[in-house]
């Protein structure tokens, strides 16, 4: 049976402030087109297919639209809710549209039943796997305290039940909408980390052919079966490097896989540049980068006039500024860090933590103090989590 995985697409999302639903829609004709054009017999959306928890009307119809296009096709399609998804929203009318072909998986309650698609070679069993807010899913899933680690597995374990009782050769596709161990992030992903812990580990999900993950936006291999297709575009410049695809998976009559990326359409490059003013403006080497959306790192040690007006004139699509002035002649290197460089790469416990040091210096946080820190974390993303369920 052949596969196409793809994740992550936002739809309604902007970039910098830069509406993003034409590149959207080119992206959805893009995949409709390599549905019939490569023979693919099931497409699989492993979450975030809005990127609020209520979209705008316009990606609402863009979504609209590409679900009927690919009934047209009589190509099912599995869908998962993702961590930025409304699970309740976006399941509303699944069991209608279950007879449409469109299989919407986001109640928790249903991890163990799979939709039960059919090839020469006989069933393939596909589970859908929703974002499992730990605090919101541990009573359904009696499962300890512990973090997405806990609830996954506790999920994995009703799939594996299921799939034991199924005819010897059953094969098996779970999509699930988590950070795996190993998994490269970006800037534009939300921040998942529940009780310290943010990651789980690939072997949660032994025991199935294949695992196609959604919320990581970089697409990449974790192993020969567990795999992320990545966000089809680029929302953040610490995308800039990214080959944006999908993934065309073929799974053998004995549950061997094959992958192949398929790339996206790109609607603009981006460039992430960085110089004194006077030197990006002059540099004949940036000219491959006149039509790119751009984030420009100013080093000048005094902040120029009117930077993004100037930037603006050679760089129309500059839609990012950023001041790094070079340190003064005889400063030592780094003493001139931004707040933002000096945050980069650190997430909100350690940010409080840091504080908490900076303002009672001399004295680290201790280990009550930290645990207090943790579990304030968790009880305020616990309930803006119940709140977006509630929307």
């Amino acid at each position: 049976m052949r596969f196409l995985h793809t994740s992550d697409w936002h739809l309604g999302r902007s970039f910098h402030r830069v509406s993003l639903l034409d590149a959207q829609a080119a992206f959805l004709d893009h995949l409709v087109a390599v549905v019939a054009e490569r023979g693919v017999e099931a497409v699989l959306v492993a979450g975030d297919v809005y990127d609020r928890a209520v979209p705008p009307l316009a990606a609402v119809e863009l979504f609209d639209r590409a679900l009927h296009r690919l009934g047209a096709l009589g190509v099912p399609v599995v869908m998962i809710s993702g961590n930025h998804d409304s699970a309740r929203r976006l399941g509303v009318g699944a069991g209608l549209l279950d007879r449409a072909g469109v299989h919407l998986r986001t109640d928790p309650a249903g991890v163990g039943e799979p939709v039960l698609l059919r090839d020469a070679a006989g069933e393939v069993a596909c589970y859908g796997l929703p974002y499992l807010e730990p605090a919101l899913v541990r009573e359904e899933f009696a499962a300890p305290r512990g973090g997405h680690r806990a609830v996954l597995s506790a999920a994995m374990d009703r799939v594996r039940a299921d799939l034991a009782a199924r005819p010897a050769g059953t094969r098996s596709v779970v999509l699930a909408h988590a950070f795996v161990t190993g998994g490269a992030v970006s800037d534009s992903e939300r921040d998942i980390t529940v009780g310290g812990v943010a990651s789980v580990p690939a072997a949660v999900f032994a025991g199935v052919d294949y695992v196609a993950l959604g919320h990581l936006h970089g697409c990449q291999t974790l192993a020969e079966r567990v795999r992320y297709s990545g966000s089809p575009l680029a929302y953040s410049f610490s995308e800039a490097g990214h080959r944006k695809s999908t993934w065309l998976v073929d799974l053998d009559a004995s549950g061997g896989v094959t992958a192949e990326r398929v790339d996206a359409p790109v609607p603009r490059p981006l460039a992430r540049l960085c110089g004194r003013l006077d030197d990006l403006l002059a540099d004949p080497a940036l000219t491959p980068h006149e039509d790119a959306w751009v984030e420009a790192t100013l080093t000048d040690a005094a902040r120029p006039q009117e930077p993004m007006a100037r930037l603006a004139e050679r760089f129309p699509h500059v839609v990012s500024l950023v001041f790094a002035p070079e340190p003064a002649d005889g400063a030592a290197a780094g003493t001139e860090a931004s707040y933002a460089d000096r945050l980069r790469g650190r997430d909100d416990r350690e940010i409080a933590e840091d504080f908490v040091a900076h303002v009672r210096p001399g004295s680290a946080v201790t280990a009550d103090e930290r645990a207090v820190l943790h579990a304030a974390f968790d009880a305020v993303r616990a309930a803006d989590a119940r709140a977006e369920t509630a929307r």
